[in-house]
């Protein structure tokens, strides 16, 4: 949450939330809820276990960023969703100078409080890249993104010039450079700017970024558009997808893409485990919703399909791609008027010459009027003469509703020749469900997607043990004697880390030891025995002019709830019930 008195630095502050959201997304074991969801609930006064049961989470971050001048104060608290209560705090009183160390700094913080209340969880010693030196680079960088997630010509237009000046600062900081590939393959694609130009633009600027950084997950997404949609190769798209995933699991756009992937080349079954995965990630975007409505188009489930189309069309009316999968969905529905008569009162900016023809043709067609479907049909024809790409896919759409085989396959091999990347998207539609029960239409789907793709994806591989069997035997029996002559649990600052090192071990290695060799986390591991120390003291008579939260402080906690939440947990009573007993 911005706590700044300026609107302006909204962006910054949501800037700093996305930053630790991706940081912790790189934590193998650690689901993360992306972006979009999260900000969902933002400025919204709801109840935290309904919050934590919507995502599907049960622990909440929440925090809030100061800014005054140069100063900057971060505030950060864990919440058990279910319980409502808050187990960690802490505040960070810095300047601008130090943001990335600080935004590295709490994302370790919290991703340590997480595996000390959650169980073993591999964290790596920095958690976040610093991608420049300059504040100002990376204050423009976020306001060129906070501008091109609206999503519409105007603003990603705008959002360019955002990335252009931060790169006149810092020329090599690649999330500008990335930030501009991707909008100029927006505008590209939605024809703001000719076609060519803008994916020219975007390839370039792609493989800028890829030279300076080849592990960026954004590159391989885009990589993977680029080879998607300026050449029709599905099998390299494939690839560079996969890329993208094995660098970042958690990529929501990456999940996104291969849940289209798998649904256009017919794997049902592949499409819908990603989109789950996209979902229980990001279950509020409406980018993620789209594909969920896509998914139910591609597997004939028309009227999900409508309902999801009509949900994303209240948070975006502008969204071109949601406008153009309802208008074939009422087709296949059968609401034929409704659909020819679609765009007629639409704005102009979203009306596409070739989608509004496109589906005209069709509508009459699917109508049986022929003389009405002919004339759009020839508007067709002009356009695409005309070099208009996806007119030219709706000429495919006609032969096939119209049960013109030969002139369907005709097309086919004509766009293979010419590597359309619309054939490949085209191509699983089930309005040309006529031709799928022709031999041709198998040969050709070999050929688009070829089988050998789906057969590259990495087995999991097993992790190995942190410490041999010897080294774990012996770490265990010295972390019960330091437990038992030194105590180190009586202290309420205690972390993992801290106690790791009075081992000897890494983090990694202390927290796999508690979760492997002791069956616990580290916060159960710890106030078992603070719990332990509790009962020894509260029963003894010379403390008898304690309270019970003093005799909990003494022994280590340092929060009245989760005291109280651990005893109940470890005895099954409430320590005043045990105190009477």
């Amino acid at each position: 949450m911005n706590m700044s008195s300026s609107e302006e630095n909204e962006y910054f502050s949501d800037g700093i939330t996305e930053e630790i959201i991706n940081a912790l997304a790189k934590i193998e074991g650690l689901k993360v809820t992306s972006r979009t969801s999260a900000f969902y609930f933002k400025g919204k006064n709801i109840p935290i276990p309904q919050i934590g049961s919507a995502l599907g989470v049960s622990i909440l971050l929440e925090g809030s960023v100061r800014l005054a001048g140069n100063a900057m104060r971060i505030t950060a608290q864990l919440i058990d969703a279910a319980e409502d209560f808050h187990f960690w705090s802490e505040t960070w009183d810095r300047t601008l100078d130090n943001v990335f160390e600080v935004q590295d700094e709490i994302s370790l913080f919290i991703a340590e409080r997480l595996r000390e209340h959650f169980g073993h969880l591999e964290i790596q010693d920095h958690l976040v890249e610093v991608k420049t030196q300059s504040v100002e680079a990376y204050q423009l960088y976020l306001k060129g993104r906070k501008t091109f997630n609206k999503w519409n010509p105007d603003d990603v237009k705008t959002s360019l010039g955002f990335y252009q000046q931060a790169l006149k600062i810092d020329p090599n900081h690649t999330e500008s450079i990335l930030g501009l590939a991707d909008a100029y393959s927006f505008l590209g694609s939605i024809t703001a700017i000719p076609f060519e130009e803008g994916w020219s633009k975007s390839a370039a600027l792609t493989q800028r970024a890829l030279s300076i950084n080849d592990k960026l997950p954004d590159a391989y997404y885009q990589l993977a558009n680029l080879a998607f949609f300026t050449k029709g190769d599905y099998g390299t798209a494939f690839k560079h997808i996969q890329k993208a995933l094995e660098i970042s699991p958690n990529h929501p756009e990456s999940q996104q893409f291969i849940t289209f992937l798998y649904i256009i080349a017919g794997k049902e079954r592949e499409a819908k485990t990603h989109l789950s995965i996209a979902l229980s990630n990001d279950p509020f975007s409406p980018e993620v919703q789209f594909y969920s409505a896509y998914v139910d188009y591609m597997t004939e489930a028309y009227e999900d399909a409508l309902h999801q189309l009509d949900q994303c069309l209240t948070i975006n009316p502008m969204n071109i791609p949601v406008h153009t999968i309802k208008t074939v969905c009422l087709l296949k529905l059968g609401k034929y008027d409704e659909a020819i008569h679609y765009y007629d009162t639409m704005p102009k900016e979203i009306v596409l010459p070739g989608e509004n023809a496109g589906i005209q043709a069709l509508g009459y067609t699917m109508k049986k009027d022929a003389a009405k479907a002919a004339a759009f049909e020839r508007q067709l024809v002009e356009l695409s003469d005309a070099g208009d790409f996806i007119a030219d896919t709706y000429r495919f759409l006609l032969a096939a509703v119209a049960n013109k085989l030969d002139d369907a396959f005709a097309w086919v091999e004509n766009a293979m020749k010419n590597g359309s990347p619309l054939l490949l998207y085209r191509y699983g539609d089930p309005l040309v469900n006529a031709l799928k029960q022709d031999n041709r239409y198998t040969i050709y789907h070999s050929k688009l997607f070829p089988g050998e793709v789906f057969g590259l994806q990495k087995k999991a591989s097993h992790k190995k043990p942190l410490l041999t069997e010897e080294a774990a035997a012996d770490s265990k029996k010295k972390l019960l004697e330091m437990i038992s002559a030194e105590k180190p649990y009586l202290d309420p600052d205690l972390t993992l880390r801290k106690l790791a090192e009075q081992l000897d071990l890494h983090p990694n290695q202390l927290s796999w030891l508690l979760n492997d060799g002791f069956g616990k986390n580290f916060n159960e591991f710890i106030n078992h025995y603070r719990i332990e120390a509790f009962k020894v003291m509260a029963r003894d008579p010379k403390n008898s002019h304690l309270t019970i939260m003093a005799i909990a402080y003494d022994t280590g906690f340092n929060s009245k709830t989760v005291f109280n939440t651990f005893f109940k947990k470890e005895t099954g009573t409430t320590p005043k019930q045990f105190l009477q007993g």
